[in-house]
């Protein structure tokens, strides 16, 4: 059965190819527009938009959509404006607990399923000399709270909560899990 991975995210499709899938990647395209939903609603409902958008191009696929935000407070961090936006996010984040929440949702002719995962993330005090070489490296700048703890921005984290690959945007386990069950796909 093919596969579809209907986002360009590098980290997502590192991880399901970790985990032994093979797939296709094509991203939605669509906007990633933040409602004043609650947080697992809103990645629930972004993630079944861009899945849905691709399956409609792609019948007889299954097709995996993935949506990810991070929650502090009443506040919605998606990725950064600019450097601007990401040192503000990072000075939001900083010494304190956010919650980084992944929508998912898996759609193919006449069946869909989705879920979410939710992970707390305690961020260690930063100053503005790191922010500032933080946000000049790059990183920060397409990533959900302006962060991504693959790499650089794993210096930030002090500790966390819950599930390591939803930080990166893809709760693989869980997913693997109603791939199988849902939809008889299974890795290596």
């Amino acid at each position: 059965m093919r596969l579809i991975l209907a986002s360009g995210s590098p980290r997502r499709s590192e991880i399901l190819r970790s985990a032994g899938y093979e797939f296709e990647v094509i991203p939605s395209g669509e906007e990633e527009d933040i409602g004043p939903l609650p947080p697992q609603e809103l990645v629930t409902s972004l993630a079944l938009v861009k899945a849905r958008s691709v399956h409609a191009l792609n019948v007889g696929a299954v097709v995996i959509g993935a949506d990810t935000i991070v929650s502090i407070g009443v506040e919605i961090l998606g990725k950064p404006a600019d450097e601007a936006d990401a040192a503000r996010m990072l000075r939001l984040l900083s010494g304190r607990v956010h919650t980084v929440f992944t929508g998912v949702a898996v759609v193919s002719d006449g069946h869909s399923e989705h879920f979410f995962a939710r992970t707390a993330v305690r961020f260690r005090a930063l100053d503005d000399a790191l922010i500032a070489r933080y946000v000049a490296t790059g990183e920060p700048l397409d990533k959900a709270g302006a962060y991504g703890i693959q790499a650089r921005g794993a210096l930030l984290v002090e500790s966390l909560e819950g599930d390591y690959f939803n930080i990166m945007g893809l709760p693989v386990a869980r997913l693997a899990q109603r791939l199988e069950s849902g939809f008889g796909i299974r890795p290596f």
